[in-house]
């Protein structure tokens, strides 16, 4: 990446999901080579951002609105300075880069944008789990409940429930009683719940259970905010069949079946 294509350009960057070793080598070289670097306070481990230049300028976007992030990058631009636009997980899921990117558009203001690994990836880590499972599980519902941010009808929790895939909650935590009663109109009582706190973090926690008693448990451990609800008999990583991939018997074009 020669970042002298980037000066006067934003560089939207995925930081990973807490620990400062999971961001991505481009991600890296990329607040170290940034003038000017935003990144999302409320959320982004701060740790990430040892690496910037000592004369970098540090903006908290937990402390802006949009008008005033844009501010900013204009400033940077006008200055032919590199922006890194930091986010937490990868960008992409929640991270409302596209807002920003429609104005920097109308600016005509360059960006790109490096992907992360996101909390949802960090979270199967720290449960030590596979999220797909032959035969119980091949897809992953990806979503949040409705709060202030409204979700198009079709996509409410107990519609997206019936399918009882492998679902990963996000924002989700503070509401759990309400994300709970959703799901059990389609999951039964007994599914297995996972809750990660700060997935990835030095300070991570987990609380296991069902849907009968996991609201008990978080509130109990006091989780109010970020954390991943997982949902989804793949917890149980004794159910299923074995995959094709490994199986002697199964040929493929690099292996002969036995």
């Amino acid at each position: 990446m020669n970042f002298e294509d980037y000066k006067g350009k934003v560089i939207f960057i995925g930081a990973g999901p807490g620990d400062p070793d999971l961001i991505t080598v481009k991600g890296a070289e990329a607040i170290k080579n940034s003038d000017v670097i935003i990144y999302a306070g409320s959320l982004v481990n701060p740790a990430v951002l040892n690496i910037a230049k000592d004369d970098a300028k540090i903006y908290d976007s937990a402390e802006m609105d949009l008008d005033e992030i844009i501010d900013v990058i204009k400033k940077a631009h006008s200055e032919n300075k590199i922006t890194a636009r930091v986010h937490t997980g990868d960008p992409s899921i929640y991270g409302a880069i596209a807002e920003q990117i429609n104005q920097l558009k109308a600016l005509d203001i360059g960006y790109t944008i490096i992907p992360g690994v996101s909390s949802l990836f960090g979270t199967a880590a720290a449960l030590e789990s596979q999220l797909t499972l032959p035969e119980v599980s091949q897809t992953i519902i990806i979503t949040r409940p409705e709060g202030r941010t409204p979700k198009p009808s079709e996509e409410a929790l107990c519609k997206l429930a019936k399918h009882n895939a492998t679902m990963c909650i996000f924002l989700g935590i503070h509401m759990i009683e309400e994300v709970v009663e959703e799901l059990l109109k389609e999951y039964d009582v007994h599914t297995p719940v996972a809750v990660v706190k700060k997935a990835t973090w030095p300070d991570q926690e987990i609380v296991r259970g069902d849907l009968s008693n996991i609201a008990k448990k978080v509130h109990d451990a006091g989780f109010t905010k970020t954390a991943m609800i997982v949902v989804g008999d793949v917890l149980d990583q004794q159910s299923g069949e074995q995959s094709k991939l490994y199986d002697p018997k199964f040929a493929h074009m690099y292996r002969d079946a036995k």
